[in-house]
């Protein structure tokens, strides 16, 4: 493998783990950016199979993409430095305040940046939306389903039985004649991966290990969903936490940069320091290298498929309207007043206004504005 390529991925996704704040659906906009604006790694339209793709197995999506990228740059070892490369930023940053919380009991003052942050990278997502919008948007009646998608979310309905409801009913639309072939239908069939439930005994780095793995390995959906996990596994069962332990870290994973799974790494530390984050992280993030390792290379061979690319199409399109969804629901949370809607519009205005500036601009921008807004 060249080393050249493997260094090229691992300085991408390391300045992505130090930037890419906001949540999937911001990560996904910044790396759309970074490998097909910029390098052309892939093309749009395989990205938008990669998106549809990692929606359906558990996991961090956009960690889940990172590594994907990798792997089309740099194979299987460009899969490892990818997702290793967009975790360990946001570990690190999240180990500090860890240590900042478990000696001081409070956390340093960073309120103001994060601030200015998140209405700069609602205008990065609706960029990307745009730009994948596009692509994926071939036909009206994938515009039908996408707002079908959108409906659904906005009543509240589970975002994988609406990927998956998106899928069937482009297969049904598209490609209703093919769906009893057996040998095409097969395809189908390595996109559905169950985890069996792991146990484990004791308080131990073992049993912490067994606890996040489990949860990497089985959770779909929000942010919402793991601290659901985290309640059920680290305050109910083993009562290794406290609540307020458990809304902190969550906190501190929803204004640090990169996945939210290194809420992972705060928890960590407080049960059991360093060795407690460290073995937390890798318990949380390793079912996701597992996953991505097993279903890329089947990826390209969906899309031969008639039947699997009319899925793949209709997941496409899904992607693209949860997308939109949680952008209107962190744009009604972000933009309460003037200063984050004046940080918002310059934002946007450099997003579509000069498409060559680095995103990494725009966040340090937005970062910037909002301390200098909160002074007044």
């Amino acid at each position: 493998m060249n080393s050249g390529r493997l260094k090229e991925v691992a300085a991408v996704f390391l300045k992505l783990g130090v930037i890419a704040f906001g949540g999937p659906a911001a990560h996904i906009a910044m790396m759309e950016e970074e490998v097909v604006n910029k390098r052309k790694w892939i093309t749009r339209e395989y990205f938008l199979d990669l998106i549809g793709a990692t929606n359906l197995i558990p996991g961090p999506n956009s960690t889940e993409m990172t590594m994907h990228c990798g792997h089309e740059r740099a194979g299987i070892p460009g899969l490892f430095v990818a997702g290793i490369c967009f975790i360990l930023p946001a570990a690190f940053i999240t180990s500090i305040f860890a240590w900042f919380y478990v000696e001081y009991g409070k956390l340093p003052l960073v309120e103001p940046f994060f601030y200015g942050i998140k209405p700069a990278i609602i205008a990065i997502i609706i960029s990307a939306i745009y730009n994948l919008g596009k692509k994926s948007l071939k036909n009206r009646a994938l515009g039908v389903i996408g707002a079908v998608v959108i409906l659904l979310s906005f009543v509240g309905v589970n975002e994988i039985y609406a990927l998956l409801g998106a899928g069937v009913i482009a297969i049904m639309w598209f490609s209703g004649k093919d769906i009893l072939s057996s040998d095409k239908a097969s395809a189908f069939s390595p996109l559905f991966i169950f985890s069996s439930t792991l146990f484990f005994t004791g308080t131990s780095l073992g049993g912490l290990f067994l606890i996040f793995f489990k949860i990497g390995a089985t959770l779909y959906g929000s942010g919402y969903v793991l601290v659901a996990y985290l309640q059920a596994e680290l305050i109910d069962k083993t009562q290794w936490i406290t609540q307020q332990q458990l809304l902190d870290a969550v906190a501190i994973g929803q204004f640090t940069p990169g996945p939210l799974f290194t809420t992972a790494t705060f928890i960590g530390y407080q049960i059991a320091g360093f060795w407690g984050a460290l073995v937390a992280t890798a318990g949380i993030f390793l079912p996701s290298f597992l996953f991505v390792l097993l279903i890329n290379p089947i990826i390209p061979k969906l899309r031969n498929s008639k039947i699997m690319a009319s899925f793949l199409d209709g997941v496409n399109i899904g992607a693209i309207a949860i997308m939109i969804t949680v952008t209107f629901e962190l744009g009604s949370a972000v933009l309460t007043d003037w200063k984050a809607l004046l940080i918002f519009g310059l934002s946007l205005l450099l997003v579509f206004g000069y498409k060559k500036l680095n995103m990494t601009w725009i966040v340090l921008g937005g970062a910037l504005s909002g301390y200098l807004l909160d002074l007044f």
